[in-house]
């Protein structure tokens, strides 16, 4: 596949950690990166690495063929109108901005332009994010490139658009109620004795060959939950104290509560 070059615009959390996946990845060397962001401190690290690296967003975006726009959902209008000269129907753009449509960066950045919607999780810079991607009618020449750009740094579902906001709940805030559980499983690890790194490492490790199970065998959580729920033993007390205190109840609640907050922010 040819290889093209890519500019990030905006390297905080998100935009880093693409910077970082697609380092690790090798799809483009470094110095087919281009990275820009208005904090100089931000952009240090990733020079330091051989990232091509800018305070104007308008020079990264001229160099490169893909363009990522990695910004908080207020400055996307603004940034957008300042690459817009660096933007053409056979240069890439592709939005990770939350809650903002295709129809609406459309609308800013010219109805000709593939414009691809990309919502990927923090764990990217791992090669480990799953990657949800909506795209406009202009894409299709692009398409299987930008699915193995994704795919190189994890796995990608390709979804209708209006499925994004159910898509940035559940992947890319489901990395932190992930996380928020690994912590509370520390925090009783450390309570029936285990340090606080081992507890760590403990439940982390557990967690991941949790997620291993399912994927790589495709059954249902229930099904993998029987295996170790034996009649009045020591998981099944564990479970049923966990939901009675509302475990599943305020998980759901809490996707519901991230979803209706996007939706409210349109």
């Amino acid at each position: 596949m040819e290889t093209k070059k890519i500019a990030i615009i905006g390297v905080g959390n998100m935009g880093g950690a693409i910077v970082h996946g697609l380092l690790k990845s090798g799809f483009v060397p470094a110095a087919d990166i281009y990275a820009s962001d208005r904090k100089e401190a931000s952009l240090e690290e990733l020079k330091a690495l051989g990232v091509n690296v800018y305070t104007d967003n308008l020079e990264a975006a001229k160099n490169a063929d893909v363009v990522i726009a990695a910004v908080k959902p207020y400055h996307i209008e603004g940034v957008i109108n300042n690459i817009k000269p660096a933007l053409s129907p056979d240069k890439i753009f592709i939005s990770i901005v939350a809650g903002v449509g295709i129809t609406a960066l459309g609308e800013m950045a010219g109805r000709d332009i593939p414009i691809f919607r990309v919502m990927p999780n923090t764990a990217i810079a791992l090669q480990e994010s799953l990657t949800c991607i909506s795209a406009n009618e202009n894409t299709a020449p692009y398409r299987d490139y930008v699915v193995e750009l994704f795919n190189k740094m994890g796995k990608t579902v390709e979804i209708a658009e209006e499925l994004m906001a159910a898509a940035t709940v559940l992947s890319s805030c489901g990395i932190a109620y992930a996380l928020r559980y690994i912590r509370a499983a520390m925090q009783g690890g450390i309570e029936i004795g285990f340090g606080a790194e081992m507890a760590q490492f403990i439940t982390a490790q557990t967690v991941k060959g949790a997620t291993e199970l399912l994927l790589q065998s495709g059954n249902h959580p229930e099904r993998e939950i029987d295996k170790v729920t034996t009649p009045m033993g020591v998981t099944i007390t564990g479970l049923n104290e966990m939901e009675h205190r509302g475990f599943s109840s305020s998980l759901i609640q809490g996707l519901m509560a991230s979803y209706k907050k996007i939706g409210n922010s349109k």
